[in-house]
């Protein structure tokens, strides 16, 4: 695929297509990995969990025992449903 990089607004940018996209099973939205590797600007989806844990070690760290208790947090404020 040909494209070019675009002034959008102070920045740059490429302009992907669908289906380029889904070949490298990245979405709208998704968070990327962009990297230059010997002159070749390789984009990738990116896998790392923010902080580097994922729920299930997080959820091991609790220690054994530890209770959770309901906290109030006052009355609904705007129109929040509770």
């Amino acid at each position: 695929m040909i494209t070019r990089v675009q002034k959008w607004g102070n920045s740059q940018g490429l302009r992907l297509s669908k289906e380029l996209l889904s070949d490298a099973h990245i979405a709208v939205g998704d968070a990327v990995d962009v990297a230059v590797r010997d002159g070749l600007l390789v984009i990738t989806p990116a896998r790392r969990v923010r902080g580097g844990l994922d729920l299930a070690q997080l959820v091991a760290r609790i220690p054994e025992g530890c209770e959770s208790e309901e906290l109030d947090w006052g009355p609904p404020a705007g129109r929040e449903i509770w």
